[in-house]
């Protein structure tokens, strides 16, 4: 954590924000008055059941019966929001619709533009929802999608939702197993897919893969293919198929949004199934409404008309929050291929040409950036940019420092942390607060987080587990095919019990208010009873330019032995070699601790992720440590399989 202050709001800034308008309506409808941002924090978690439903009032929710009670107990897993309500998530994206204005702007890395306005939105949806329900298609049954990040998939998922149905989706780099194991739980009665896709100015073709797919699916009624590959041609697919644009040309009629219990299912998620079966997460529909108005106004402060837009794909829950912005009125632009083709300025251009005022990222994609030295505030007019946000893993010291020099000097950097879990972040940005190297900004609003320490004390200034000691209205309403909830209970409730556990490693500066994250806390490195957080390892690794990527492990072996070995991937043309290994170890020890030195330091050709993204420390920790192969990773949950190999190898050296 540092003094040195990057950024901070003006006070026109602070004045034209969503909080500083909430904070006055507090005033003025609550006669609750507060001078900080802290201060509202500790009122929301003081009274979860006045913030929330202070929030139902002023983000102004169509209901179509009243609740009974905002929440029946703060007893975790067990409560119930807004008992009693019934309303539709997609009544209330379109109730901003604003007729011939763009409601989603769309390019890939092909050169393909278009933009679609609110009014063919409207009408495509529509479209949509009168052929599903056409084909028997009900409340309550699951659609799930085959789908790049497209505008057909955003359309989809409103007609999906504005019927009552439930949606589920993945995104065309998925393996055929990995989509059979998350589909196949939920029993889908429509498939959505697409023929193929581009990355890397590459096709691949999916044909084969998604007839394998719906072969697997023996719920399936229906199957719905979107020709993006290879356009218009779409031969290779069953004749009982349906283009989705026959269905988009057809007249839909008015659109009609079905009414649903607060807590009736939105969607369903999946963990990324690293050493097993996938756990199918379900959202709730009021959950999702209410948590993703608060986070995008509040922590996003995304107004009417602006041009919001992450990279993902529809295989991470950002594709999901990325639909929310919608519900502020605002333009979403999507984006589809590789983020750094055929070159690291790709994105910065497309958000120069299309105007983007929030941009989204990974923190994968700004250290990747860093490290290869681009500067895109020297090539792209980056001016209609207001926000930058990061998520996917810990944003180092170093790459916050990268993007004020080196992208935009007054930019509000909006580092956040959260999960599939819940389908937003705990803790995240604030117009209220400065930016500070290393640091998220705060805790979200009506999120009551805490740093526990072994004993299940709350500590400031010190690393501790990431704690949620009171619910949220997006936590999960269950997983699918967990009649009991014993998976998640066990999932989040058992290390400390009736409260959520993250299992993120992090400190809170009582100073700033604002929070750094250690890395996962099941990789965290137990060095001879000294938690070492791996992010502290990568974040002295960045600084070496020769590195392209690293990973770090600590294995506690019999007779109270570890072994620590750091794996390295070397840049193009460069080698690991005895220099660079005493530039690691002195840089661990001088800006850390002799502790932080690892045993050994070992060259990979590839460091293994996940499809979303995520470094796999927990997996390779167990294939170290001679676990069952089965038990220790699902090759395909893995974004490069192959990289898994020479672990496999190095741990019958062990």
């Amino acid at each position: 954590m540092s003094d040195n202050k990057l950024w901070e709001g003006s006070t026109p800034f602070k004045e034209k924000s969503h909080l500083f308008k909430y904070r006055n309506w507090l005033a003025d409808n609550r006669n609750i008055y507060f001078n900080s941002y802290e201060e509202i924090w500790q009122w929301s978690v003081d009274n979860i059941g006045d913030f929330w439903e202070s929030l139902w009032d002023y983000f102004n929710i169509i209901a179509h019966s009243p609740y009974k009670s905002v929440l029946e107990t703060t007893t975790m897993p067990d409560f119930k929001w807004f008992d009693g309500a019934r309303l539709n998530y997609s009544e209330h994206i379109f109730r901003h619709a604003q007729l011939e204005q763009s409601a989603i702007i769309f390019g890939n890395e092909q050169g393909d533009y278009s933009e679609l306005s609110w009014k063919d939105l409207k009408k495509k949806v529509a479209s949509m929802a009168t052929y599903l329900k056409s084909i028997g298609v009900t409340k309550g049954d699951c659609v799930v999608a085959f789908l790049p990040n497209v505008p057909e998939a955003t359309i989809s998922f409103l007609a999906v939702n504005a019927i009552g149905a439930i949606w589920s989706s993945t995104s065309p780099d998925f393996g055929t197993e990995s989509v059979i194991d998350r589909f196949a739980q939920i029993k889908p009665k429509v498939f959505i897919t697409v023929d193929g896709y581009f990355y890397n100015g590459k096709p691949h073709d999916k044909t084969t893969v998604a007839n394998n797919i719906a072969s697997a699916l023996p719920t399936l009624e229906k199957v719905i293919v979107l020709p993006y590959l290879k356009k218009e041609d779409v031969s290779g697919f069953p004749k009982d198929f349906i283009d989705i644009h026959t269905i988009f040309k057809t007249d839909g009629g008015e659109l009609v949004f079905e009414p649903v219990d607060f807590n009736h299912p939105i969607w369903v998620l999946y963990s990324s199934g690293t050493t097993g079966l996938p756990k199918a997460i379900v959202h709730s529909h009021g959950g999702i409404l209410l948590e993703h108005l608060k986070y995008m106004a509040f922590h996003n402060d995304v107004h009417k008309g602006e041009h919001y837009f992450w990279y993902t794909t529809t295989g991470w829950m950002m594709w999901n929050f990325l639909q929310s912005a919608l519900l502020m009125g605002a333009t979403i632009v999507l984006y589809d291929g590789s983020p750094t083709y055929p070159d690291f300025y790709k994105l910065w251009a497309f958000s120069e040409n299309v105007k983007i005022n929030h941009f989204g990222t990974s923190a994968p994609f700004l250290v990747a950036s860093m490290k290869n030295k681009i500067a895109p505030k020297n090539n792209c007019n980056l001016s209609s940019i207001r926000s930058i946000s990061s998520t996917g893993a810990p944003l180092p010291y170093e790459a916050f420092e990268y993007v004020y020099k080196n992208i935009k000097s007054d930019v509000w950097l909006c580092s956040m942390a959260g999960g599939t879990d819940v389908c937003t972040a705990f803790v995240g940005g604030t117009p209220f607060y400065a930016v500070y190297p290393s640091e998220i900004q705060c805790r979200a609003l009506g999120v009551s987080l805490y740093a526990y320490n072994d004993d299940g004390q709350p500590v400031v200034d010190d690393l501790g587990e990431m704690v949620i000691d009171k619910p949220m209205p997006s936590m999960p309403i269950y997983f699918w095919n967990d009649p009991n909830k014993e998976r998640y209970k066990a999932s989040y409730f058992e290390h400390f019990p009736g409260k959520w556990r993250h299992g993120d490693f992090i400190k809170i500066n009582s100073k700033t208010n604002g929070l750094v994250i250690y890395g996962r806390s099941d990789a965290t490195l137990n060095r001879h009873g000294i938690r070492i957080g791996t992010s502290e390892i990568y974040r002295s690794i960045n600084k070496i330019d020769t590195i392209e990527d690293s990973l770090i492990v600590n294995l506690e072996l019999e007779g109270g032995n570890h072994y620590m070995p750091l794996f390295v991937k070397m840049k193009p043309t460069y080698k690991l070699t005895d220099t660079v290994k005493n530039q690691i170890n002195g840089l661990l020890k001088k800006e850390y601790s002799p502790r932080h030195v690892p045993d050994e330091i070992i060259e990979v050709t590839d460091i293994p992720y996940t499809i979303s993204g995520k470094k796999m420390e927990a997996p390779v920790k167990k294939i170290l440590l001679k676990m069952p192969i089965e038990k220790s990773i699902n090759i395909d949950s893995m974004k490069n399989p192959e990289s898994i190999d020479f672990f496999l190898q190095f741990a019958k050296q062990i």
